[in-house]
């Protein structure tokens, strides 16, 4: 790679411009730290810069955000402008924006406050509360590069396009309808097929709790982002993970919806047409409650009017009262809800902490009374299969293409490889395979009302979301844990769980404890003596619990109760 290269230059300049939009007063006084100094720049790292008035908006969640905003207690305007600066500074931090649009965003927030002032009431649900996005999304005004440097100054890649600037998403038309400010959008890896963030506009995304480690992908930006509080909630996409994992790997929350139900209208993405897996948009935040505010009030803007994809399926109260009646029924000491166990699906071992975190869990279920299974599906090796033929129907060709357009090089490794498309009667052959491994997987769902006790299969499943804690950078390289429920088109939802200890996951000196389990992998774990362990230390550990197909009202109810149950065994370690 040539130091010259007109591409890089490019890049480069992408990336200066971005930086310039930050104005000078929220531009740190003095160089970040490195890594090896100061690993986390969560909580009181970033406070610093930041006024006790800011810190409280910030904190704030998605719904306590709303209540103030959508009230007239708090002011739009000052929210959006703390949202800005904590997103400025994240940006400095950890790279995690494409791009920048606070006076814009500030402007609407001025909008949004003249109309409460004459109305005395809010324009929607989301009024005044700030929304990040994943540079997928078209924003009027605003560039989508994706990652790609052949798209800078471009509507995709399309020169003289005159949708540039000019396109907005279905998604972006709902949430201005709901009230809700967009300010930035956020890093991804071009392609949007790794598990890293990573592209030759903004360099590297770290993970902001350990600036040694990756925040995951594709979604990345939007986890960093999150995570250091500069977003209240977000949106990103996912084909193969690219929610759940952002999402585990930052400490947050994180919905995949199954396919249908978030209109994709307008958005850019790779392998458009491909549809043997769809990806989907799915809400990231710091708590449970806020996806379901996101995903309800765009569901309220009836989606399947404007996309031709989504189906009418508006929220589903009945369904998320059922579910807290499960719920009720167990704090009372009654309980009928029943979830499977999959430690591992018999491909790759897990990493201490991840072994340690789904531990938490299934200690959690058992101590309220939950019937716990262990999960024995159809082989997981199939759908790795199948996600990994569909991943590569084209050989390539959309990101050759993608990446022909300024001649620039891969910056990360992709789930996607360079071969031979598959023919029309392969790809037929793989619907139909893929459809019957469905068939599989949803006979052996409904098996465990044998096993359960509860007169219904398990309520939902409990699994890794990743063989490893927030991945040591260039070393992701299995999908298999958050691709499966996309080939089946599973509801999941991504939860925080705890923090990787070098001083708790480690090898003990009897090797015939259970925790010397053949499904964990001590080699990779302190594969050079204790260097990994160490560099590690302090990641974040998620898991996720997947439902069948169209369950988000009942995930998103499980998760809240159970994401606070799972803190609260957490805490009494």
């Amino acid at each position: 790679m040539s130091v010259n290269s007109p591409w890089l230059a490019k890049g480069e300049a992408k990336r200066q411009s971005i930086l310039d939009t930050i104005p000078a007063k929220w531009r740190l006084p003095n160089p970040v730290p490195p890594a090896t100094e100061v690993r986390d720049v969560t909580g009181s790292y970033i406070q610093q810069y930041l006024s006790e008035r800011e810190i409280e908006i910030t904190e704030s969640d998605a719904v306590d955000i709303a209540a103030q905003t959508t009230t007239g207690r708090w002011t739009a305007v000052e929210v959006t402008e703390a949202f800005c600066h904590r997103a400025a500074l994240a940006h400095q931090l950890v790279s995690c924006l494409h791009e920048i649009f606070f006076d814009a965003a500030i402007e609407d927030a001025k909008k949004l406050d003249a109309y409460f002032a004459e109305h005395k009431a809010p324009i929607g649900p989301l009024h005044g509360l700030p929304v990040s996005l994943k540079d997928q999304f078209h924003v009027k005004g605003v560039e989508t590069t994706m990652g790609y440097v052949g798209w800078i100054g471009t509507f995709q890649g399309a020169k003289d396009d005159p949708r540039f600037r000019i396109e907005e998403s279905e998604l972006v038309r709902e949430l201005r309808n709901l009230g809700a400010v967009l300010y930035c959008k956020t890093s991804v890896p071009a392609t949007l097929m790794a598990g890293e963030t990573v592209n030759h506009i903004i360099g590297y995304t770290w993970n902001p709790k350990n600036r040694l480690l990756s925040c995951g992908g594709s979604s990345g930006g939007e986890g960093a982002l999150i995570a250091l509080r500069g977003s209240p909630a977000g949106f990103g996409t996912d084909i193969g993970g690219s929610v759940r994992i952002p999402a585990g790997y930052n400490f947050l929350y994180g919905l995949r919806p199954s396919s249908g139900r978030m209109p994709y209208q307008g958005v850019a993405n790779s392998m458009d047409g491909q549809n043997t897996i769809l990806s989907v948009i799915g809400p990231l935040a710091p708590t449970a409650r806020s996806l379901a505010l996101l995903f309800k009030t765009v569901l309220s803007q009836q989606p399947w009017y404007h996309d031709p994809l989504v189906l009418e399926l508006p929220w589903r109260d009945a369904l998320v009262e059922e579910t807290r009646s499960w719920i009720e029924q167990a704090k009372a000491g009654n309980s009928t809800l029943a979830f499977g166990m999959m430690h591992w699906d018999g491909i790759t071992r897990i990493q201490p902490p991840i072994a340690r975190g789904l531990k938490i869990v299934e200690q959690t279920l058992k101590r309220l009374g939950h019937k716990v299974i262990t999960w024995n599906p159809p082989s997981h090796a199939t759908a790795g299969t199948l996600s990994s033929e569909a991943f590569n129907m084209d050989g390539g060709a959309d990101l050759k293409h993608h990446f022909g357009l300024s001649g620039e090089s891969k910056a990360v490794q992709v789930i996607v490889d360079e071969s031979n498309p598959i023919s029309i009667s392969e790809l037929a052959a793989l619907n139909v395979a893929k459809r019957e491994y469905q068939k599989q997987y949803m006979d052996y769902w409904n098996s465990t009302a044998e096993l359960t006790g509860t007169g219904r299969p398990v309520d939902g499943l409990f699994c890794p979301l990743a063989p490893h804690a927030a991945v040591i950078p260039t070393q992701f390289n299995y999908v298999g844990y958050t691709s499966f429920v996309n080939i089946l088109d599973y509801t999941s939802v991504a939860l925080p769980v705890t923090f990787a200890d070098k001083s708790i996951d480690v090898r003990a000196a009897d090797a015939s404890v259970a925790e010397l389990a053949d499904h964990i992998e001590w080699t990779f774990w302190l594969m050079r003596g204790t260097d990994d362990a160490d560099t590690y230390h302090g990641a974040p550990i998620g898991v996720q619990l997947v439902g069948r197909r169209l369950q988000e009202e009942k995930m998103l109810t499980l998760a809240e109760y159970l994401g606070g149950e799972i803190s609260k065994t957490v805490e009494t370690k």
